[in-house]
């Protein structure tokens, strides 16, 4: 039996907290109290209150799992006291004053699916297919596209204060066919971390294509730590 029963999922850019259906289906059923938080993607002051609204809302020590984006975010929401530890889905892992821009830049060039309309980045259904949902159906990445979550352009140069990840558990899942996070950003940050890590053949939306491996971290997490 678990220590801690609490689950709180932190969703990514374009996605939404439904991107984690698969596992909260299942941590429901086995018992756990689940809230996923739904991202404004407007600052990265707002997801952070959004998630700890989340969890104002639970009762006892929880597990605070980010994907993507959603890992900046726990990041900085982490170091609240009812956090017990950190598990990371192919997610940015920022240090002091670091942005997503400072740690994506030195692997290359935004993508040419990005499309910038009124402060907030769009993504194509081709973009969705190559960069996020690679081995998803076409009726699945259709999905995606059409609820995306633009995100904010400021949320590019947003900047942690305190890395919860200094003081706090954590785990990290590589997703080692990413489009979006290159694999290599993701074994640094993890090896930074010094985060328990694993890795999947997985595109970045490694919650959907590979639900049972991230079940089994969470789990991991859940138990570990009380």
């Amino acid at each position: 039996m678990s220590k801690i029963k609490n689950i709180v999922l932190v969703h990514g850019f374009w996605t939404d907290a439904s991107s984690y259906s698969k596992v909260i289906s299942t941590l429901l059923t086995e018992g756990y109290e689940v809230i996923a938080v739904q991202n404004l993607l407007t600052s990265l002051a707002d997801d952070v209150a959004a998630t700890k609204r989340a969890l104002n809302r639970l009762e006892g020590k929880c597990i605070l799992v980010g994907h993507s984006w959603g890992g900046t975010v726990i990041t900085e929401a982490g170091n609240d006291e009812r956090v017990a530890g950190l598990v990371y889905i192919a997610a940015l892992a920022p240090d002091t004053g670091e942005s997503m821009i400072d740690l994506m830049s030195k692997y290359g060039t935004p993508s040419p699916h990005f499309q910038e309309q009124e402060g907030f980045v769009w993504i194509s259904i081709e973009g969705v297919q190559k960069i996020l949902a690679g081995d998803l159906s076409a009726a699945q990445s259709a999905l995606i596209h059409a609820t995306q979550t633009p995100p904010s352009t400021s949320l590019l140069q947003a900047k942690v204060d305190l890395p919860a990840w200094k003081t706090k558990p954590s785990w990290y899942i590589i997703a080692n066919n990413d489009q979006s996070v290159p694999p290599d950003l993701q074994r640094e940050l993890s090896k930074r971390m010094g985060a328990k890590t694993s890795a999947v053949e997985s595109s970045h939306l490694a919650m959907v294509s590979h639900a049972q491996e991230v079940l089994d971290v969470i789990r991991e997490a859940a138990k570990s730590l009380s």
